[in-house]
């Protein structure tokens, strides 16, 4: 079975700085996209950033220029980089793998809490 473990979040002020970090258990095959979405509450999840084929990366827009997508292949981990932490970026953070095609099967962390609050 595999497990996507997150860590890295926590209470900060507003702009500071955080970086996730989401790490396979085992070795995941045919990824085709790596991503981390979050969920504040009493909202819909929402795609942050993401990885796709080709290497290309999308971003919610309200996060564009201050948040990076990165993965290291060799550590199966994917991580976020979050610098100048807004109050609405407050959130649960989520991973996810998407693995396969016909069918895609969607692998999900566990969540992280990001809380931005002076």
């Amino acid at each position: 079975q595999v497990q996507l473990v997150e860590s890295g979040g926590g209470l900060v002020q507003p702009g500071r700085s955080l970086r996730l970090s989401c790490a396979a258990s085992g070795r995941i095959f045919d990824i085709n996209a790596i991503g981390w979405y979050r969920q504040a509450p009493g909202k819909e999840r929402e795609l942050v950033a993401e990885i796709t084929g080709g290497s290309n990366t999308n971003y919610l827009d309200s996060v564009k220029g201050r948040f990076a997508i990165s993965r290291d292949n060799a550590k199966n981990t994917v991580y976020l980089q979050m610098n100048s932490l807004k109050p609405e970026d407050t959130a649960v953070y989520y991973c996810r793998f998407a693995a396969g095609m016909r069918p895609t099967y969607h692998y999900w962390g566990q969540g992280t809490q990001v809380t931005v609050s002076s």
